[in-house]
C-alpha cells in the first residue's frame, strides 16, 4: 500500500495516552459493504449502505474504489457528470486518476494524494485513468467520500484542494504500533492539511498486528471506522470487524481500534479509514449527483443541468 509511510514510526509525534476520565464510545452498528459498479464499470464497495443518514451526518456516501488489478486496456473512469450542494473527497491509495471540470480546473492524483472538490453551486466533472495506465493496466485502489454542505453553503463557488501524500500530518501512538495519516481535521492537537466547510476529521490509520489505537475524539462529532484491509476489533468491548465492514460508534469522547495478532499474508497489517464530523441536522434531499435540502431544489438542479447552467463539457480535455 503506497500511501505515505515511514520506516520508523517512533520518529513521529505521538498522540498522548487516552485520559482515564474519557468516555469510551461503544459500537452501535457493524455493516458489510455490498459490491457494485460505478461510472464506466469500475468496481466499488458501498461503505455506507444500510446505515441511517442520521448516524452518517454530515457524510452522505462513501465508495471504496477497487482494490482491483487491471489488465491492459481494462482501467475505467466516469463519464462527464454534474454535482451540486456537497463536497467530494477522493483519496488515492494505489493508482492514478486524472480529473477535470467545466470551470477549467483539473489535475492528477496518485498514490497517497487527496483531491477535495467543493461542488457548491454546481459544475460538470470527469474522472478517468491516464492513457498510459489504460494501456499498461495495474493496481487501482481509492475512496470517494461525499460531505454534505449546510444550506447556507449550498451555492458557494466551486473550488479545489489538491493535497499531495507528503502534505498529510503523520502521527503515531505511544508504542509506535499505529501510523496515523491525518488528512483533515484535528487529532490530539495536530491538524491535517484539508480545509473543510463542514467541521470534520479524516484519518487513514495502519495498525501493526496486535496494535491498539485509543484515539481522543471530539464528542460533538459522529465516529465511523471502515476497514480497508485486515481484521480486528472496535471499542473496549472488542466487537469483531474485518475488511469491507463499517463500524458506527455511539456517543463519547474516545474510540478504540485493535488489530488482531494474526493477519492474512496478503494483508499483514490492518488499515482503517476513520471519519467523524459535526452533524448539520438539516433536511436532506438527495437524488443522484445532487444533495440539497428540498425536493424543489433537486428539481431546480436538474433544470439547471439540462439548461447548461452547471457548465458545458469542454471541446478538448486538459493535458494535466
Amino acid at each position: 500500500m503506497p500511501a505515505i509511510s515511514v520506516d520508523d514510526p517512533l520518529t513521529l509525534p505521538r498522540i498522548p495516552a487516552t485520559d482515564l476520565t474519557a468516555a469510551p464510545r461503544r459500537v452501535k452498528q457493524i455493516t458489510t459493504a455490498p459490491q457494485g459498479y460505478e461510472g464506466e464499470g469500475f468496481p466499488v464497495r458501498r461503505a455506507f449502505a444500510g446505515v441511517d443518514l442520521a448516524d452518517l451526518d454530515p457524510f452522505i456516501h462513501l465508495d471504496q474504489m477497487g482494490e482491483v488489478e487491471y489488465a491492459p486496456g481494462e482501467p475505467k473512469g466516469t463519464p462527464w457528470h454534474p454535482h451540486r450542494g456537497f463536497e467530494t473527497v477522493t483519496y488515492m491509495i494505489d493508482g492514478i486518476m486524472e480529473h477535470q471540470d467545466s470551470e477549467g480546473g483539473g489535475g492528477v492524483i496518485s498514490n497517497g494524494d487527496t483531491q477535495w472538490m467543493t461542488a457548491g453551486s454546481g459544475l460538470l466533472h470527469i474522472e478517468t485513468p491516464p492513457e498510459h495506465l489504460v494501456m499498461s493496466g495495474g493496481l487501482f485502489h481509492g475512496f470517494q467520500l461525499w460531505v454534505n454542505l449546510p444550506a447556507k453553503d449550498k451555492f458557494i463557488d466551486p473550488r479545489y484542494q489538491d493535497l499531495e501524500g507528503a502534505d498529510v500530518t503523520l502521527l503515531t501512538t505511544p508504542d509506535g504500533g499505529t501510523l496515523l495519516r491525518v488528512i483533515a481535521g484535528r487529532v490530539a492537537g495536530h491538524d491535517g492539511p484539508g480545509s473543510t466547510h463542514t467541521p470534520m476529521t479524516m484519518v487513514h490509520a495502519t495498525l501493526s498486528p496486535g496494535a491498539r489505537l485509543d484515539l481522543p475524539w471530539d464528542p460533538s462529532y459522529n465516529a465511523l471506522v471502515y476497514v480497508l484491509n485486515g481484521h480486528g476489533t472496535l471499542g473496549s468491548e472488542a466487537t469483531p470487524i474485518q475488511f469491507g465492514q463499517l463500524g458506527v460508534f455511539g456517543p463519547g469522547d474516545a474510540i478504540t481500534v485493535t488489530a488482531n495478532e494474526s493477519q492474512e499474508s496478503r494483508s499483514p497489517e490492518m488499515d482503517v479509514l476513520i471519519l467523524g464530523g459535526q452533524p448539520i441536522r438539516e433536511p436532506v434531499a438527495w437524488y443522484g449527483p445532487f444533495v440539497m435540502n428540498t425536493r424543489a431544489e433537486i428539481v431546480a438542479a436538474f433544470d439547471d443541468f439540462e439548461a447548461g447552467r452547471l457548465g458545458r463539457i469542454p471541446a478538448t480535455r486538459n493535458d494535466a
